[in-house]
C-alpha cells in the first residue's frame, strides 16, 4: 500500500496495527499536511456490523473538538475500503513512554490530568471512550496527551450495535461491569484511566 494514493492522500508508511483497523502515515495532497489513515481490516468488511462501528468511531470522535483529542478529519470509503482521516501526532504512546522508563510522579499526574479533561469533554457529549490504555493515548513532543482510537465508543443516548453480554476492549484495562459484558458508560471510563495512572 506504501506510495498508493487513496482518494487524495498518498500512503506514505505504515504506522501502527490493532484489532480495529490499520494506520497509515499519509499525505493530504490537497492540503499539503501529513494525516494518519486508519483502515478497517479488509477481513472485518463482511459484516454490516463492523462497518457500522467503524463510521460510529468517525461519528463520535469527529463530534469533538478538544486539545486532548485527536481530531478527525474525514471518513470516505474507496473501493470497499473504509477510512478515517485524522490528526497525525508527532511523539509516541504513552504505553511507549512508560516501557522506556518510570514517570516522576508529577508528570504521570500531568499526564492524567490531561486526559481526563479529554475524556471529560467526551462525556459530556455523551460518548463513552470504551478501551482507555496506554497504548490509545499519544504524548505530542512537547508532552501533551491525546486521546486515540474511539473504535469502541458508544452514543449513550441512542443504541448501539454492541449487545448486552458481550465484550468490547482491552481487557487488563476493563471496569467489572465492562469484563461481565453488561452496559457501561463514563464510569468506566474513570475506571480505565485509574488503572493506566
Amino acid at each position: 500500500m506504501i506510495g498508493e494514493i487513496i482518494s487524495h492522500y498518498k500512503i506514505l508508511e505504515k504506522i501502527g496495527e490493532g484489532g480495529m483497523g490499520v494506520v497509515y502515515k499519509a499525505e493530504d495532497t490537497k492540503l499539503k499536511r501529513i494525516v494518519a489513515l486508519k483502515f478497517l481490516p479488509s477481513n472485518a468488511l463482511g459484516t454490516e456490523e463492523e462497518k457500522a462501528r467503524f463510521i460510529r468511531e468517525a461519528q463520535a470522535a469527529a463530534s469533538l473538538n478538544h486539545p486532548n483529542i485527536a481530531t478527525i478529519y474525514e471518513i470516505d470509503e474507496v473501493e470497499g475500503e473504509i477510512f478515517i482521516a485524522m490528526e497525525y501526532i508527532e511523539g509516541q504512546t504513552l504505553k511507549e513512554k512508560i516501557n522506556s522508563g518510570p514517570l516522576k510522579i508529577k508528570e504521570a499526574v500531568k499526564i492524567a490530568c490531561q486526559v481526563a479533561d479529554g475524556l471529560n469533554a467526551a462525556h459530556e457529549k455523551g460518548i463513552t471512550h470504551r478501551d482507555i490504555k496506554s497504548a490509545n493515548v499519544m504524548l505530542t513532543e512537547k508532552g501533551q496527551a491525546k486521546i486515540m482510537d474511539f473504535g469502541l465508543a458508544k452514543m449513550a443516548a441512542r443504541t448501539g450495535l454492541t449487545k448486552e453480554g458481550t465484550t468490547l476492549g482491552t481487557i487488563a484495562y476493563m471496569s467489572p461491569e465492562q469484563s461481565r459484558g453488561e452496559h457501561v458508560d463514563h464510569r468506566s471510563d474513570i475506571w480505565s484511566l485509574g488503572v493506566v495512572l
